[in-house]
């Protein structure tokens, strides 16, 4: 970044946030000591002192521009990291800026498309339905009738952001450097994830995939509808999707005017979020009012409508299966077997002392079991969690922060639509029944069905592996080195290890012994029918050796 433009662009950063008393946070960086004199300079500094911290930092955020506005609301979904009061008042930011003359997003878009806007569309607004930091929304109609949205990508946007995001990095930096809370914060890895939301949320195509992946996981669902993106007219930087209408959610008087069964729709949220999650591992990480909507033409049947999907987010099938268990686990109020489960996940260090961490998960978590049930919060809860491991080096992916933010605004929706919304007693059941269905045996078979072709084409190559393995063992190429002083505990985790691959490989072995017998189509009917039968058998031999396995 050109220095003099730095120097400026500082300026302006540290007259806001003396505008806002904020001025403690230039101090606490080392960065704007130089500028001391600013204080004196600007015109009612620190006149807005009074006011809460919270209130403050999001007023001077939405002063200091929309890139500003968009890393304060990536920000607020860090409650593991900030004060609530910070977080909620962050979460209020409006991503709402001046748009762009329409003809700009005109020529945007016949350049994208490589043809003009008549071609594509009978009607097309030049008028936005909304403007945000990354993009604005137009309507249109198709010349076959059907009615739609065209998102446009701003124009320069990506110049903007890098230089801005450039200059957060230097001030992320100097915070890291100078500011003692930075090692609770992490302000260098805070920029870094905002960097990769932002520049992703500028490719259309990607948020049109996630759109398409949705409606495809929730087709035919009386809970949750997915706008239809036209695929022929979407690019990098523009997207054509279906323009539904309705209610927004956050109008509960509307909703209530109309008839709509508010408990039966907070229910219905709470079920779409352990859908998406723990049937589909895809969902929506960006579930605020601003983009859910109500279809309430049938009141007593209303579903949910979602929108802006530049945000989604999954998890991988490990941390996946221990949120499961974590879930199911806390569920059951089995406070060492979450504090197990941390350890094997490798949240926190393999050292950390079982005791402790159950004794801090005890303490996070029994005074819920004390509250009424429509009092009680999940997403808080597991906020807490992550607080208190924290004391115990919590490793954890960002996926994980905003699966808590995504589940905190879901219950949030819900409470606010059913206040006595009992949280736990719809949540409960519906993980039990999604799990049980992906755990059954039946699925396990499939599954390995699946695998089959693959191990199959592998299978030449494993005489020669196993040869060569046992080559460089005989000359001695392998050794093993063994520096613990706990020879108890490393012999009791070895037999875990030992009965571990023998589950897994008598579980594999069984599996596709079963399959082999199956695929024999030759021989006498019974011999075909037996081998069926033992497939369905040693399938389910394979998953009590596998059960065994992950219990061991």
């Amino acid at each position: 970044m050109n220095a003099t433009r730095q120097f400026l662009s500082l300026l302006r950063i540290s007259t806001i946030l003396a505008r806002y008393g904020l001025d403690d946070l230039l101090h606490a960086t080392h960065l704007y000591r130089p500028m001391r004199w600013v204080l004196a300079l600007v015109p009612g500094a620190r006149s807005n002192a009074s006011k809460p911290r919270g209130e403050r930092l999001r007023l001077a955020l939405q002063e200091l521009g929309p890139v500003y506005v968009k890393f304060g609301q990536i920000l607020s979904t860090r409650r593991d990291l900030l004060p609530r009061d910070v977080a909620d008042e962050l979460s209020l930011l409006q991503d709402r800026v001046t748009p762009f003359p329409g003809e700009q997003a005109r020529d945007i878009i016949e350049k994208a498309l490589g043809r003009p806007v008549d071609e594509v569309f009978s009607h097309f607004d030049i008028e936005p339905l909304a403007s945000a930091s990354i993009a604005q929304v137009h309507p249109a109609t198709l010349h076959d009738g059907r009615e739609v949205v065209v998102k446009v990508v701003r124009p320069d946007i990506e110049h903007d952001l890098r230089r801005d995001i450039d200059l957060l990095k230097y001030i992320a930096g100097l915070a890291d450097r100078y500011w003692d809370g930075a090692k609770r914060v992490h302000p260098r890895e805070i920029v870094a994830e905002f960097e990769a939301f932002i520049f992703d949320e500028l490719d259309m195509q990607r948020e049109a995939a996630n759109a398409s992946n949705l409606r495809r996981n929730f087709a035919g669902s009386d809970d949750l509808y997915v706008p239809e993106v036209h695929w022929p007219y979407t690019k990098r930087r523009i997207m054509v999707m279906e323009r539904v209408e309705g209610v927004p959610v956050g109008d509960t008087e509307r909703l209530r005017d109309l008839g709509v069964d508010l408990k039966q729709l907070a229910h219905r949220g709470i079920r779409v979020f352990y859908q998406q999650v723990f049937r589909d591992n895809l969902f929506h990480a960006d579930m605020h009012p601003g983009n859910i909507m109500v279809d309430a033409s049938d009141p007593q049947n209303a579903s949910y409508i979602a929108l802006d999907f530049g945000i989604v987010a999954s998890l991988s099938p490990d941390d996946l299966y221990y949120i499961s268990e974590n879930f199911i686990a806390l569920f059951n109020q089995d406070y060492r077997r979450v504090a197990q489960l941390h350890i094997d996940a490798g949240w926190v260090p393999a050292d950390t002392r079982i005791d402790a961490l159950e004794s801090a998960v005890r303490t996070v978590g029994e005074p819920n079991f004390t509250r009424p049930l429509n009092e009680v919060s999940f997403g808080e809860l597991m906020m807490k969690l992550f607080q208190v491991a924290r004391r115990f080096d919590l490793d954890i992916q960002p996926q994980l922060i905003m699966l808590q933010k995504t589940l905190l605004n879901i219950e949030g929706i819900g409470r606010e639509l059913y206040p006595e919304l009992d949280i736990w007693g719809v949540a409960k059941p519906e993980l039990e029944r999604i799990m049980l269905e992906k755990n059954n045996p039946l699925t396990a078979i499939r599954d390995i069905g699946d695998k089959i072709p693959k191990w199959l084409t592998q299978f030449p190559e494993m005489p020669g592996m196993v040869h060569d393995y046992l080559k460089a063992a005989n000359h001695g190429k392998f050794t093993t080195r063994i520096t613990s002083d706990d020879l108890a505990s490393l012999r009791a985790e070895h037999e875990i290890s030992h009965r571990r691959t023998l589950s897994v490989l008598s579980a594999g072995a069984i599996g596709i012994a079963g399959a082999l017998l199956t695929g024999l189509e030759t021989g006498p009917w019974f011999i075909n029918g037996l081998s069926v039968l033992g497939l369905g058998l040693m399938g389910l031999a394979g998953l009590m050796f596998l059960r065994a396995a992950r219990r061991g």
